[in-house]
């Protein structure tokens, strides 16, 4: 039928996911940051590597920036991230989870693993920074819903959102057209829970999880919506020439009224690719680098450390050794 094949020529891009790539899984370099006083082993939560070793190791005092990673993604997408934050003295844990499950679900997970964090040590404050579709769970996590820790101690909760569709993915428009369903006998439901899993139930501009966000807990002191114009950005070049985009959202899916006029929000807005913007291993994240420290979430850089701070980034992004 017309409608099917229409369905699946949309559904290559259905995932709208930067592309997976090679992971490193050395352990993070100490950095700058105090020693650790306590182990956890909470689930979802681990360091910032792909090693099979999730115990979680921290100075259980200060404060924990939780990194929640996208579609195709990983806790070891974001070792240098971790690195960047480790070198500001500030200490990280990475938040794991099936990125084909309902996102309603995961933010649920990840709600309970904040809340076992606050439980299970003194951390006084925990930064959610979620990147993409981690971006959807983050902001989940904190809503309402969100309460005080099992043991009933209070910790303040900051969030960042980077490069979210929070209007709903544009390439998965079909799906969330529910009158094509007996049209199509079921095919186009059908369809896309075998590309993307159950998630594509939350992903569409229709669905109840974009359309009812939620309004942020009171324990979120504020929320940082950071939102990138993609357009024209490129990820790879060969001979002069794009082989592969970095335009993965369009600010018209990362807009949504809703999740911005909460009186803590910010939105910043900043031209870069969508993986550009985090970082991989072609280019270091300094433009996120630079809204994060002027708003307050990373560290200034000492300028007596500038120049250690730029072999680092070189080194972890771009892979070329010191002088």
């Amino acid at each position: 039928m017309k409608h099917i094949a229409i369905l699946i020529a949309l559904l290559g891009l259905l995932a709208g996911c930067a592309s997976r790539e090679a992971l490193n899984p050395a352990d993070l370099e100490p950095g700058r940051l105090p020693s650790p006083d306590i182990s956890l082993n909470i689930p979802g939560l681990g360091p910032c590597t792909d090693s099979p070793d999730r115990t979680l190791r921290i100075d259980s005092t200060q404060p924990v920036h939780i990194l929640v990673h996208g579609c195709f993604g990983s806790s070891g997408q974001f070792r240098g991230l971790a690195q960047v934050l480790a070198f500001h003295g500030q200490q990280t844990a990475c938040f794991t989870y099936d990125d084909r499950a309902r996102l309603a679900e995961v933010a649920d997970e990840l709600r309970h693993a904040v809340g076992q964090l606050a439980a299970q040590s003194r951390v006084p404050q925990v930064t959610v920074i979620g990147h993409s579709q981690g971006a959807l769970v983050a902001r989940r996590s904190m809503t309402e819903s969100f309460g005080a820790a099992p043991s009933g101690r209070a910790v303040d909760v900051r969030l960042v959102t980077i490069s979210g569709p929070f209007a709903g993915i544009e390439s998965a428009r079909t799906c969330g057209k529910t009158w094509l369903y007996p049209l199509t006998l079921g095919m186009v439901p059908l369809s896309c829970y075998l590309v993307t899993g159950p998630k594509w139930a939350d992903i569409t501009y229709s669905s109840s999880f974009i359309r009812e966000p939620g309004a942020l807990a009171p324990q979120v002191a504020n929320y940082l919506k950071i939102d990138t114009n993609e357009s024209g950005t490129c990820r790879r070049e060969e001979n002069g020439r794009c082989v592969e985009g970095d335009d993965i959202f369009s600010l018209a899916e990362q807009r949504n009224p809703l999740v911005e006029t909460d009186t803590r929000a910010r939105r910043v807005e900043v031209d870069a690719g969508h993986v550009e913007i985090v970082g991989d291993k072609q280019v270091a994240p300094k433009k996120l680098i630079a809204i994060l420290q002027a708003e307050g979430v990373l560290r200034p850089t000492p300028a007596a450390s500038l120049p250690a701070f730029g072999l680092l980034l070189a080194r972890v992004y771009e892979g070329k050794s010191a002088p």
